[in-house]
């Protein structure tokens, strides 16, 4: 059930935010459409994968908690509501390696398992602790590959693909038993620790060949493992963990496999079909019955920046506030995760595959963060709505579980301008509206709202800048 507003209300009342002029007559008007449902989100978030967790735990207070705040605070930081955490593979922790909780495989995939677990996780579970401290519910535990003895390659690097599935058959037999155990194991884990984990995958770029951990797979193959993972998943009483599949390097090959999988019969097994957008970008609204989520994105090639707008490059917040809208808005995504939430500076030529630059004990924030905040009043559960209208704008409207409406806008223009939003709709009594800018010099700032005589609450934004309105209805 959604809630029908209406700003009209508002003239009649108290408004809750300081009025400082009345709107401009020529305020470009945004109308959110209430009664035009569209997909359900599911959040967004970061990976801090690869021991990029690490940075953080060594981190001494206040800087802690500092950017602690930063990535899940939902008031005065990004206020994240998704992580994506790596299943290691390898049996080692050296470089930025993902360590293994099976180190030693069984002689055969009916063995028993010898399962070691050193509760840190590369320390994604310490942050996975925090991050659940702050109101994070959503945790995807992504395995990059199996262990390597569970594959044709018998490494969990350089490719390979997990035997038993079509095609890859191995002299040891069929792993693919042993590896969903090996995913509910590391599940359990997790549980016992605190923390639920609400999505699994198993795939990361399945069809990149890499030089660390990775295993290939077409989504025919990976229907054939999501058909025993799906059960045992139910058997271990986590019917209500999610499978997502498959994370591909990019929208094209993704959408081949939602196709492969839905061709093999294992389509309603899978929670959400995962991509990423480094060999193809997203475009146009993929066909799948299931929830669509981008799970790794990142500029990696441009040197770090910390600029909202600059000639438009890969890095900029601003190129990041439209990658992540056209995302949401334009092919109807459930949530949008960022590659690496923090990196050091010595890593792949401090490019900007980061929010954070954590530099031994401090920290620099690029405006890429701003842009991500300012989706922070879209929470999980959120339905997006209709919205439409004014020049050199994109708008895109959701309403909030608790009733509240959020609306996120970009101006695409290069003059400032005053926003005027208005809701079709019932009434609500005293309902509040708060606004928020990030631009060149503001990160995700309270600005003053205005009501009009029509009812419609009104504020500004500079050009190339960022908007979004937080209605909330009060007491009836």
């Amino acid at each position: 059930m959604y809630l029908s507003l209406s700003l009209a209300a508002l003239a009649a009342t108290t408004p809750l935010v300081a009025c400082t002029s009345l709107a401009p007559r020529q305020a470009q008007k945004v109308t959110i459409d209430l009664s035009k449902n569209y997909q359900t989100i599911d959040g967004f978030g970061i990976s801090a994968a690869f021991q990029r967790a690490n940075l953080i735990v060594n981190l001494k207070e206040p800087k802690q908690t500092e950017l602690l705040n930063l990535l899940w605070n939902t008031t005065t930081g990004a206020g994240f509501s998704i992580l994506r955490n790596g299943i290691g593979s390898t049996t080692d922790s050296n470089s930025d390696h993902m360590n293994t909780i099976l180190p030693k495989c069984p002689s055969s995939p009916d063995g028993t398992p010898n399962y070691v677990w050193d509760g840190k996780d590369s320390g994604q579970l310490w942050l996975s602790q925090k991050a659940w401290a702050y109101g994070v519910r959503t945790f995807y535990a992504n395995a990059w590959s199996a262990p390597g003895c569970m594959k044709t390659n018998g490494n969990d690097a350089n490719g390979g693909s997990l035997c038993g599935v079509s095609g890859a058959k191995c002299n040891s037999g069929d792993w693919r038993q042993a590896f969903a155990n090996y995913l509910v194991k590391y599940i359990q884990l997790y549980a016992d620790a605190g923390v639920k984990v609400t999505h699994v995958g198993f795939l990361n770029e399945p069809d990149f060949t890499a030089s660390y951990a990775g295993m290939l797979s077409s989504g025919t193959q990976a229907a054939d493992f999501i058909k025993v993972l799906y059960p045992t998943l139910q058997k271990n009483n986590l019917s209500d963990v999610g499978i997502n599949c498959c994370d591909g390097t990019g929208w094209s090959v993704s959408s081949q496999h939602a196709s492969q999988i839905a061709a093999a019969g294992a389509e309603n097994m899978v929670y959400a079909i995962t991509s990423h957008e480094y060999s193809s970008r997203i475009s146009g609204v993929m066909r799948t019955t299931r929830r669509v989520w981008q799970t790794e994105y990142s500029d990696l090639n441009g040197g770090w920046s910390t600029a909202w707008y600059s000639n438009g490059g890969a890095g900029d917040g601003f190129t990041w506030a439209n990658t992540v809208f056209n995302g949401i808005v334009q092919s109807n995504l459930t949530a949008y995760i960022f590659w690496e939430g923090v990196q050091d500076r010595a890593t792949n030529n401090n490019n900007n595959e980061k929010l954070i630059l954590v530099d031994g004990q401090s920290y620099t924030v690029s405006k890429r963060l701003w842009a991500f905040a300012q989706w922070r009043i879209v929470r999980p559960g959120a339905v997006r709505v209709g919205a439409s209208g004014g020049s050199n704008l994109k708008s895109g409207a959701f309403v909030n579980k608790d009733g509240s409406v959020a609306v996120v806008i970009i101006n695409s223009g290069t003059s400032a301008q005053t926003v005027s939003v208005a809701v079709t709709g019932g009434t609500v009594a005293t309902p509040s509206v708060k606004a928020w800018v990030t631009d060149t010099s503001k990160d995700m700032v309270a600005v003053d709202v205005t009501v009009a005589a029509d009812g419609s609450a009104s504020a500004s934004v500079s050009g190339r800048g960022m908007i979004s309105f937080l209605i909330t209805p009060g007491a009836a």
